[in-house]
């Protein structure tokens, strides 16, 4: 586990080095943990285009959930804060998701808790002043991978 401190610019940077980071692992489970305002959706729409979508990276809010095919890498964008209950999740067909070089980034995954697979990495974010403090959590070996990806490049920047 370790921890970042980002501000707004550097989010966008962070979340392309995150994309890399999942296209080299092949793509992992991502929880993002943390309350209105983090910049949770800014990371995720930095990683899709990070992964090389063009088009607009619309937030899931109200569709709950966006995939994006990016060539080698699915990423699959989960915001659940409007869910109401978990087993909604069935409904919309969250096991159609679980495929190969594909990465789930996914925004208030405690809403969908018992239904959700586990997370590979979970990445907390809290307010530090103007910035964000960001720990990231390896949960899985694949999370590790990951992580330790994503930290060698960022100590590097």
């Amino acid at each position: 586990m370790y921890r970042l401190t980002v501000t707004e610019e550097q989010m966008s940077a962070l979340g392309k080095q995150l994309a890399e980071a999942l296209m080299a692992g092949e793509g992992a489970i991502v929880y993002l943990d943390g309350t209105l305002g983090m910049g949770k959706t800014t990371l995720s729409q930095a990683v899709v285009h990070g992964c090389g979508w063009s088009g607009r990276v619309k937030s899931p809010t109200y569709t709950l959930v966006e995939p994006y095919d990016c060539g080698a890498l699915q990423v699959v964008h989960f915001d659940l804060y409007r869910l109401a209950d978990p087993e909604e999740l069935e409904f919309i067909g969250i096991r159609d998701y679980l495929q190969p070089h594909t990465a789930w980034l996914v925004e208030w995954p405690e809403r969908g808790a018992g239904v959700l697979p586990e997370a590979d990495v979970v990445i907390h974010f809290t307010e530090a002043g103007a910035a964000r403090q960001l720990t990231v959590e390896p949960r899985t070996e694949r999370g590790r991978l990951v992580s330790d990806r994503l930290q060698h490049v960022w100590e590097h920047e």
